[in-house]
């Protein structure tokens, strides 16, 4: 049998994962410390354009529009189950409604049949806008994302990770594992802390010289 059988998925999203997370927290990294190294607390938040230095151009044009993909496939993944609760939870209260669950066909040449509900269309719009304006008044993207990272790394990424694996592996209380895992824990805990007050203090900081628009 020269055809081998793949690999178990389980197997396959491990080393996927584990390859993803190693360049991403690879350039991260090599930004952030760089960064800081050459510039302390005057490095700029847009690595493109934060220098002074516009070109080349198509090389920055190039960047953006690497963002530009990469936040709107973000958005997507962040704002999918928050439709999905709102609309499920709308169906579930008013299940008679033609607004929630009447759906009309709409043909669009070259793509096909495209399926739309009022209740949907009205309250994706609503919700896309909401978020753009709130982008708009509130652009401390900068200090914005280190809190909410900061908020949610330790709990997300360590907390429930490590827990999980020593309900799972029953790894003995006490036993040096053990010890190890928790004291990775304090640290990283730590670590969030420190993040969190100072994103709170950049964000108090830019609201002192703010101008809506």
């Amino acid at each position: 049998d020269t055809l081998k059988s793949s690999p178990p998925e389980n197997k396959a999203m491990k080393k996927a994962s584990l390859v993803g997370i190693l360049v991403t927290t690879f350039f991260y990294a090599l930004c952030g410390l760089v960064g800081y190294a050459a510039f302390g607390n005057k490095a700029p938040g847009n690595f493109l354009t934060g220098f002074g230095f516009y070109e080349p151009f198509w090389l920055v044009d190039i960047g953006n529009l690497f963002i530009i993909i990469h936040l709107a496939g973000a958005y997507q993944v962040f704002a999918q189950p928050v439709f999905s609760l709102v609309e499920n939870w709308g169906i579930k209260k008013w299940p008679q409604s033609k607004l929630m669950i009447k759906e009309y066909n709409i043909r669009i040449p070259l793509v096909g049949i495209w399926r739309m509900n009022i209740f949907r269309l009205i309250w994706r719009t609503i919700y896309v806008m909401i978020t753009t304006l709130m982008a708009i008044i509130f652009p401390f993207f900068n200090s914005v994302v280190g809190l909410l990272g900061a908020i949610t790394f330790f709990p997300l990424t360590v907390y429930f990770p490590t827990e999980m694996y020593l309900t799972r592996a029953k790894v003995p209380k006490y036993s040096s594992i053990w010890i190890g895992i928790k004291l990775l824990s304090v640290f990283c805990l730590i670590v969030t802390l420190v993040a969190t007050v100072a994103s709170v203090q950049g964000i108090i900081a830019e609201l002192m010289i703010y101008k809506p628009f």
